[in-house]
C-alpha cells in the first residue's frame, strides 16, 4: 500500500441507510440479536478501564467452538473486513494478481488494487472451477454477495488442494455461512477463513469478527496482528454472541422459511436469483414491467423501505438485492415491491421493534 495507490481508489458504495423513517432491506444483517447481549456489553464496561488480554483466550475458544477449529489457529479482528484486508496484504505483493469472483463483494478487489495487485475477475458461480495458478491469492465468498450462491464443502475442498498445489493463498469469506447449516473450511490447509459477527448476530457497529489459518501464513497473520486491536465490549461481546445456539439456530430457520416465501412471491414479477443467505438478488427488469433500478428503488424509498441499488456490483446493470428480515417486515417490502404472497399478517412493524441495542 502506498500514497498515490490510496489516493486513486474511492471508496465501495454499500447497503444501509440511516434514514429512520425507512424500514432497511439494503443491508444483510439480523434484524435480532441475542438475549443477554446489550448486559454482556454493558458489564464489559469495567474491563475496558484496562487494555485487552494478549491473547485474547476467551474469545479465541468461543470462536473455535463456533466454526470447529484450534483456539491457536483464531485471529481476532475488529470486523471480517479487516481479517480480509491482513490476508490480502500479507498474499499480495506489488505485480501481483489475485482471481476473484464476480459479481461480489467489492472490497476485495480494492484491498487487492491497494497492495499494488491485479484483480483477475471470475463469474462467481464457477469461480470453483476457475485455475488458480499464477495468482498470488484466489477468493471465494461462501455464500457468495450479492447473488446468494453458496459451495458445498466437497468442493470447497477440492478447489483448497489445488490452490495448494498451485502455491496460491485461497481466502474464504464466510460472512454469510453462519446464516447456513454447512460447516466452516476454518482450519483447512492452505486456507484463510475470514469471520464477521456484524451480519448473523445483527451488530454492524460493534466491529467483531476474526480469522483463521493454519501453518505459516497463520503464524504470520498473528505476528502482524496490532496488540489489542479488538476491544474488551467486541470481544466480550463476541464471545457471548458465538455461544448461543438456540439463536442461530431459530435465526436459521426464520430466514429460511421467509427467504422461501419471498422468493416464491417476488418471481410473479421479477426474475428472482436462488439464494442460500439471508437475502435476494432480483432482476427488475424486463420481469419487472421495464422499470428501471433508479425507479424500482425510488418507489420502494417512498413506500418506507430501502433496498439495494445493486447495479454497482460488478456485472450487474438490473438488479436489486433486499435482505430477509422478520415475516412482517417481509410483508412490507413485498407491498413496496408490488406483490402480495396472500400470507401477509396485516401486522405493522417499526423499524426498530424488537431491536435490543
Amino acid at each position: 500500500m502506498n500514497l498515490d495507490t490510496a489516493l486513486g481508489l474511492d471508496r465501495e458504495p454499500h447497503g444501509s441507510s440511516d434514514d429512520p423513517d425507512l424500514l432497511d432491506f439494503s443491508a444483510n444483517t439480523n434484524p435480532e440479536v441475542p438475549p443477554g447481549v446489550e448486559e454482556t456489553y454493558r458489564e464489559a464496561f469495567a474491563a475496558a478501564r484496562s487494555y485487552p488480554a494478549e491473547p485474547p483466550a476467551t474469545f479465541r475458544e468461543a470462536a473455535a467452538d463456533y466454526v470447529d477449529c484450534d483456539p491457536g489457529a483464531v485471529v481476532p479482528t475488529p470486523g471480517g473486513l479487516a481479517a480480509i484486508r491482513a490476508t490480502i496484504a500479507l498474499a499480495v505483493d506489488r505485480g501481483d494478481t489475485a482471481l476473484l469472483p464476480a459479481p461480489s463483494f467489492g472490497e476485495y478487489a480494492r484491498e487487492v488494487r491497494l497492495q499494488g495487485g491485479e484483480p483477475a475477475f471470475v463469474a462467481a458461480g464457477s469461480v470453483l472451477d476457475a485455475d488458480p495458478a499464477d495468482h498470488a491469492l484466489a477468493v471465494v465468498c461462501a455464500p457468495n454477495n450479492p447473488t446468494g450462491t453458496d459451495y458445498e464443502r466437497g468442493e470447497l475442498e477440492r478447489f483448497a488442494a489445488r490452490c495448494r498445489a498451485a502455491d496460491t493463498t485461497l481466502l474464504v469469506d464466510e460472512a454469510f455461512r453462519g446464516f447456513t447449516d454447512r460447516p466452516s473450511l476454518a482450519g483447512t490447509e492452505g486456507v484463510v477463513v475470514a469471520r464477521s459477527l456484524t451480519k448473523l448476530f445483527g451488530l454492524p457497529g460493534i466491529r467483531t469478527g476474526f480469522a483463521v489459518a493454519t501453518g505459516e501464513f497463520g503464524a504470520a497473520l498473528e505476528r502482524a496482528r496490532r496488540p489489542w486491536n479488538v476491544s474488551v465490549p467486541a470481544l466480550a461481546t463476541g464471545a457471548h454472541c458465538m455461544r448461543q445456539d438456540a439463536f442461530i439456530s431459530n435465526t436459521r430457520e426464520r430466514v429460511r422459511a421467509e427467504r422461501s416465501r419471498m422468493a416464491a412471491a417476488l418471481s410473479e414479477r421479477y426474475d428472482v436469483v436462488p439464494s442460500e443467505a439471508p437475502f435476494l438478488l432480483l432482476d427488475v427488469g424486463e420481469a419487472g414491467g421495464g422499470r428501471s433500478v433508479e425507479r424500482v428503488v425510488a418507489d420502494a424509498r417512498d413506500r418506507g423501505v430501502a433496498v439495494r441499488d445493486a447495479t454497482t456490483f460488478r456485472g450487474l446493470d438490473s438488479h436489486v438485492r433486499v435482505a430477509v428480515r422478520r415475516p412482517a417486515e417481509n410483508d412490507r417490502l413485498l407491498a413496496a415491491l408490488g406483490v402480495d404472497d396472500g400470507t401477509a399478517t396485516g401486522a405493522t412493524t417499526d423499524p426498530s421493534e424488537g431491536d435490543d441495542v
